[in-house]
């Protein structure tokens, strides 16, 4: 009986002390859930507050920023009110060679207008890549060079303008001042880019003489890719034509472009549109029209002087219609093959008047090639190889003549003649370059006209050139001449160049 009693206590006892314990634990979970929630409301509260303070921080920062730009705003329309002053008062020129461009007369009128001390440039070593810049305001400018040319030799003939067709060639036994170029060249503004080459030479009698080879404006900004060049320039035929004598690979230029492009090359005042094909490799059309007057334009209505022209009377062309200007069409295109390799092919031709009669017409059509090699390997260009060739026709009206008491009568017929050159460069180490030329022309003659002067004639010209730096070159060349009722000729020289000033780039 005491038994049950007991067993009974401890069970009452122990359900006691199972509901305390649950009555514990759910006061506990009470107790968290409160904590919990005054800890939510807490960190609910702070969130709020960084909330608040970021937006603060934000709003600012933004009216820091637009004063900022109000007071570079400011600043700007001092700068543009100071430059207009500056430049109605007084013209700008700023010729520099280590300061930046920005360093101008405008900038410190800037500081005497508001009173701030003008910037100091920042020095830099001189360098000869440095432009001789003069500036012509915040967009225009016009950087400055000056080039020389000279060449020294002998030749088995005493007559070296015989063996010699160019104006730029090694003209007599001893020294020669090839070329003496100053080149101006610059931005003009948004829309415009220009260049002049004015040319001095010293002839073998020492007589100075001042020429303008060019002197050009293009265009920056046309739509559908078109570009229009316009002022006095060589014309775009071949290769060699438009590049300047210090650019040659060679002493002198190649036979054939002498004899039927003129010793000056082909070029004169006229305008030029050119369009670059949308093609998936480079391709360029080119139509020039120029005036067909002048020793310039050798082929066409030049006299120079001459009383005779294919031993006929010169006569004296001028312009009179559309008819009487020279035409120009040229079609360049260019392609890799591969990394390493690098074609340009082109076609050339030219019409107009010539000075032979009064309806006489001179035809010259032509083919290039260009070939590059470089390693992709290369050190500073180099190795590479190059091959350029040229092939030129010409057609030529002989006007009649009826004859004089010193001349029989001629009739009217077409002279056709031809001639080509290739090269071949070889950069094999850096700063050396051995270069190999031949040359063939056929002399000019038809039916019933022939000139021993214009014999069939060909030659071999290799070159060694050495490049102490971008700035000067050192040329060694010698030329074996055959020519049809003469025989062989050999001669030697020595080339030397150099540059002042930043030259422009030349076109690949």
């Amino acid at each position: 009986m005491n038994r049950r009693k007991d067993a009974a206590s401890r069970r009452t006892q122990n359900e006691s002390m199972k509901l305390n314990a649950i009555l514990g634990w759910s006061s506990a979970l009470c107790l968290s859930a409160i904590v919990l929630r005054a800890q939510e409301t807490k960190s609910l509260d702070d969130v709020q507050k960084q909330l608040q303070q970021m937006k603060e921080n934000f709003d600012k920062v933004v009216q820091e920023q637009q004063n900022k730009i109000e007071e570079l705003n400011r600043q700007l329309q001092e700068l543009k009110k100071a430059q207009a002053t500056q430049t109605t008062n007084a013209p700008m020129v700023a010729a520099t060679t280590n300061a930046p461009p920005g360093t101008s007369s405008a900038t410190n009128a800037m500081a005497q207008t508001t009173g701030a001390p003008p910037p100091v440039p920042e020095k830099k070593p001189w360098s000869p890549s440095d432009p001789i810049r003069v500036i012509g305001g915040p967009n225009s400018y016009m950087n400055i060079s000056f080039d020389g040319l000279f060449a020294v030799g002998s030749s088995s003939t005493p007559d070296v303008q015989a063996l010699e067709f160019g104006a730029h060639d090694p003209q007599q036994r001893g020294f020669t001042v090839q070329n003496l170029e100053t080149t101006f060249e610059g931005k003009v503004d948004p829309y415009f880019r220009a260049q002049a080459n004015i040319v001095l030479q010293i002839d073998v009698d020492g007589e100075t003489s001042v020429e303008a080879e060019e002197a050009y404006f293009e265009t920056m900004s046309l739509p559908w890719n078109l570009q229009v060049k316009g002022g006095q320039y060589f014309t775009q035929f071949g290769r060699i034509n438009t590049t300047h004598p210090h650019t040659w690979d060679f002493v002198d230029q190649p036979l054939v472009i002498g004899r039927f492009l003129g010793p000056d090359g082909l070029r004169n005042p006229g305008v030029q549109v050119s369009w670059l094909v949308p093609t998936p490799f480079y391709s360029e059309l080119f139509v020039s029209v120029q005036n067909s007057q002048g020793e310039t334009a050798f082929a066409f209505g030049d006299t120079d002087g001459a009383e005779l022209i294919a031993q006929r009377p010169a006569v004296e062309t001028s312009v009179d219609d559309l008819g009487d200007m020279l035409y120009t069409p040229r079609y360049a295109m260019s392609f890799n093959l591969g990394d390493e390799h690098t074609v340009v092919l082109g076609a050339s031709a030219a019409f107009g008047p010539n000075a032979s009669g009064e309806n006489t017409d001179t035809q010259i059509y032509g083919a290039d090639l260009f070939y590059k090699w470089k390693s992709r390997n290369h050190t500073k260009g180099f190795p590479f190889v190059t091959w350029q060739t040229e092939w030129l026709y010409e057609r030529y009206e002989a006007g009649a003549f009826s004859g004089d008491a010193t001349s029989p009568p001629l009739p009217a017929e077409t002279l056709r003649n031809w001639g080509f050159y290739s090269q071949v460069s070889y950069g094999f180490r850096p700063r050396w370059v051995a270069s190999l030329r031949g040359d063939y022309v056929t002399g000019e003659s038809g039916d019933f006209f022939a000139d021993p002067v214009l014999d069939n004639r060909y030659r071999i010209s290799p070159a060694l050139t050495f490049y102490p730096s971008e700035f000067s070159k050192i040329r060694l060349q010698y030329n074996y001449d055959h020519i049809q009722h003469t025989g062989p000729e050999n001669s030697v020289w020595v080339q030397f160049e150099f540059l002042l000033g930043a030259h422009g780039a030349h076109k690949f």
